[in-house]
């Protein structure tokens, strides 16, 4: 029988950032109690807690603290040990469980079961040392994509190498840790689809968004994705499929390259993600709320896009321009977030800002026109 969690229960969260911030809104909203384990004190997500435990994910003293307190725990991020994670399983509830984490933070691991599954990714083979490296690019050829087969985001931990003289670069690289090859997708657009999966086992998507990146970090999140209405259906279908498939419980995140009449799998995140961010304001129901649903085993809700929606992403250097702008009559009806973060480092993921019309061709415009000026 499915666990039904009902307020005022406590929902354990693993990992105090923006995403776990935004879960613990929608929690409250519907009258749950939160509480985080998170190494840095006063954190976005603690802000807002009910409890706040601070030690290393992996302590697993505080991870059983943790789950003393909480009716039901969840992960913010996938960059959690998953063995660690496993051997929790049978002291508390963690519907997840530590399967998602081990599948996703591993990328040879992670394309493995998305073939598995009958979908298609970038040609991959594993590297484990310089001479594996050589052999790998005889395979799959230039240009390619090396990356660490775990760790890494927005760009780091991966080199692209166009030639024989790059190899040298990432000699050392490939000595010390094992990579991936991935073979290069000469995609024309980067879409994403955000799929949740109760106790109950019922299945949501999301409205599939497009998705515009500068310097491998998400700039834009554009919703209808303009692409053909068959791409947009058959990206549906591969989110519903892949998490039955897989059998995960919760949020998944699958990032997909567009090549024509093709879609390519880039890679997955089973939590709530970046891109999805647009729904708090353009959805009847916002992917974290989906997500308090599922692990809760509350029914899901089928999403609906409300109007045409674009979210732009704020990183530290955008905050001053995007507070003085969103001031003016122009962009007074756009919707802010900033995630509570001290620091506004230059690159750092410190909000976002959301804008939505009934004319898509007036949404373009107004965004166009805030980001005339938009720091880089």
């Amino acid at each position: 029988m499915t666990s039904v969690i009902l307020p005022p229960s406590t929902i354990g969260i693993i990992g105090g950032g923006q995403l776990g911030r935004m879960m613990a809104i929608s929690a409250k909203q519907m009258g749950y109690k939160v509480a985080v384990l998170e190494p840095a004190t006063l954190s976005p997500l603690a802000q807002i807690a009910d409890a706040e435990i601070n030690a290393p994910y992996d302590d697993q003293a505080a991870l059983h603290q943790l789950l003393s307190i909480s009716d039901v725990v969840t992960y913010e991020f996938e960059n959690i040990n998953s063995d660690v994670i496993q051997a929790c399983e049978s002291v508390g509830y963690i519907p997840q469980g530590h399967r998602p984490l081990a599948l996703t933070q591993h990328r040879y691991i992670e394309k493995t079961a998305i073939n598995n599954c009958g979908f298609k990714t970038a040609p991959f083979e594993k590297v484990n040392n310089f001479s594996q490296l050589k052999e790998a690019v005889k395979k799959i050829g230039y240009p390619s994509i090396l990356k660490t087969v775990t760790g890494g985001y927005d760009g780091k931990g991966q080199w692209t190498l166009k030639s024989e003289l790059d190899l040298q670069h990432v000699q050392s690289v490939v000595e010390n840790q094992t990579c991936i090859l991935e073979g290069f997708v000469p995609f024309t657009k980067e879409i994403s689809v955000i799929v949740t999966r109760g106790t109950n086992k019922q299945v949501e998507t999301f409205p599939v968004v497009e998705n515009v990146h500068h310097n491998h970090i998400l700039h834009l999140s554009i919703v209808p994705a303009k692409i053909e209405p068959h791409l947009i259906k058959k990206a549906e279908i591969i989110a519903a499929t892949l998490i039955e498939k897989l059998d995960f419980i919760g949020t998944l995140a699958i990032e997909i390259f567009v090549i024509e009449n093709d879609l390519i799998i880039n890679e997955l995140a089973p939590r709530p993600h970046n891109s999805g961010h647009y729904t708090i304001d353009g959805c009847n129901v916002s992917q974290f709320e989906q997500h308090i649903r599922a692990i809760c085993g509350l029914p899901l809700i089928e999403p609906k896009l409300i109007q045409p929606t674009i979210m732009v992403n704020l990183l530290g250097q955008h905050v001053e321009y995007t507070l003085n702008s969103w001031i003016q009559p122009e962009f007074s009806d756009a919707k802010l977030h900033l995630y509570g973060k001290e620091e506004m480092r230059v690159n750092r993921k410190v909000g976002h800002i959301t804008f939505m019309n009934e004319s898509e061709e007036k949404l373009e415009e107004t965004v166009n026109q805030f980001l005339i000026n938009f720091p880089k």
